[in-house]
């Protein structure tokens, strides 16, 4: 039986503080629990080490540091890497040690990463995120959880620090396929809403009043709303980056494959934010598509004035 998680009595291990991940680590450090973090790029630890999270070399060093260790990095690659790798968390969690993976990565790993575990007496959940760079500050992410029933519930007020939406999904990869479905529902979405905003600055119209009047109405949505005005300001920094979105993509298709299912839509959007990447937009935020879809028309999408 797994004992109740609380900051007297667990330590938490954090891999992974990029974009999201130290955000979403400052949440634990705020509610008081001891955290050792990890981070390929030591730079990018600075501001929780000032906050008073402990600093770990390897993967392997701050689960062995941990009762529960959650882990947010870039690639699937990098997940078997810092999970099953020699200097893992695998390697150093004792028994009993659960293993959060919040990585947007394949559901066949995270069954794999489960099964390991599971042989060494140790729990492995997958709890892929949604909602970007303002969700993980403001801690409302949607988190969709896959995994056996006794981790997951006893995680439940470690992911309450993290977000708003705790579901589970089911048995271990179950998280994951469901952010393939957030994933493809973004995918088409996000051409939607750069395309109608492009036809919109041709148009001539105020695009702050034209999202005033859409925004709220069928035709709105959170990309519409979160990312809509930074693509009006010339504004591409990341909430999520492009090659990380064409990773998503990438398993969505193979996944659809392997499933028998014609998904056009993805196709097309894979497809399109390949330009994006091979005009050099790779590390911008998924809002970029509007850049690619504005030179297919012969023009150049306004960034934002220097400084601004």
């Amino acid at each position: 039986m797994i004992p109740p998680l609380s900051p007297a009595a667990t330590r938490i291990g954090w891999i992974g503080t990029g974009v999201m991940g130290s955000s979403m680590c400052g949440h634990l450090l705020a509610a008081g629990y001891r955290v050792t973090v990890h981070n390929r790029s030591e730079a990018k630890l600075a501001p929780l080490l000032a906050r008073g999270a402990a600093r770990a070399a390897t993967p392997r060093a701050a689960a062995e540091a941990s009762e529960v260790v959650f882990s947010i990095v870039g690639f699937p690659r990098d997940v078997r890497e810092v999970t099953l790798g020699p200097e893992g968390a695998l390697a150093g969690a004792r028994p009993g040690t659960i293993l959060v993976d919040m990585t947007t990565s394949e559901p066949a790993l995270a069954a794999e990463i489960a099964a390991a575990a599971r042989a060494r007496g140790v729990h492995a959940v997958d709890a892929p995120v949604s909602g970007g760079d303002v969700g993980a500050r403001e801690a409302r992410l949607s988190i969709m959880v896959g995994g056996d029933p006794e981790p997951v519930a006893a995680l439940a007020p470690l992911l309450a620090l993290l977000g708003k939406t705790v579901v589970h999904q089911g048995p271990p990869g179950a998280g994951q396929h469901a952010k393939m479905v957030n994933q493809i529902l973004i995918a088409s979405n996000m051409v939607g809403v750069c395309e109608a905003l492009l036809y919109g600055s041709r148009a001539g119209l105020d695009l702050d009043a034209v999202l005033r009047s859409v925004a709220s109405g069928a035709a709105g949505s959170w990309s519409l709303s979160n990312l809509g005005p930074r693509i009006i300001a010339g504004r591409f920094e990341p909430g999520f980056f492009v090659e990380h979105f064409l990773k998503d993509m990438g398993i969505a298709l193979a996944e659809s494959r392997r499933m028998g299912l014609a998904l056009p839509g993805l196709a097309l959007a894979e497809q399109l934010y390949r330009a994006v990447e091979a005009q050099g937009h790779g590390r911008d935020g998924t809002h970029a598509l509007v850049r690619a879809l504005s030179r297919m028309s012969g023009r150049e999408w306004p960034a934002a004035p220097a400084g601004k």
